[in-house]
């Protein structure tokens, strides 16, 4: 089952179970997003990974997606840039989720910057979470840089936390 974030990515280069594409693109950092960071009120202080209760293979009837996926929404959800309060699926950093009958999980995310001070500690941490989820027995997080992430990814929420209007 696929939980569609965005949009299909391109295929990167795999290391390992954390990959990274090759592609690098320019800082998509504008001063008005800098400064509206700088506003924003810091996250509380993060604690352990949740333990996230067993789910189903069924489609709840909202959206289509199976209790196990939003239960690994969930856990991404717990997972905040350290430079920017807010977690890495609202920020828009999530572009794919794929979930197989096995519980593999396969997600597919960029960074806000090529230049990420947490390039390294962010996937891991997806990872972690991911993999805390009753149901999932594995996890890969790949990297992509197409598309180039942009503010305007964010969800509404993102937005107003931030103080984009």
């Amino acid at each position: 089952m696929k939980q569609d974030a965005r949009q299909a990515m391109p295929p990167a280069i795999s290391v390992g179970s954390i990959a990274m594409s090759s592609d690098t693109k320019s800082d998509p950092f504008t001063p008005a997003f800098e400064a509206a960071l700088e506003k924003a009120v810091e996250p509380a202080a993060p604690g352990a990974a949740p333990v996230l209760p067993a789910a189903t293979a069924a489609p709840d009837s909202a959206g289509g997606s199976t209790p196990l996926e939003n239960a690994i929404v969930d856990a991404i959800k717990t997972v905040f840039d350290p430079e920017i309060p807010v977690n890495v699926y609202e920020i828009g950093l999530i572009y794919n989720i794929d979930v197989a009958p096995n519980g593999h999980v396969a997600v597919k995310m960029t960074l806000t910057s090529p230049a990420c001070p947490s390039a390294q500690e962010l996937p891991a941490e997806v990872k972690d979470r991911v993999e805390s989820v009753a149901g999932v027995a594995s996890c890969d997080v790949e990297i992509v840089w197409d598309p180039t992430w942009n503010p305007s990814m964010m969800s509404e929420a993102a937005r107003l936390q931030l103080g984009f209007f």
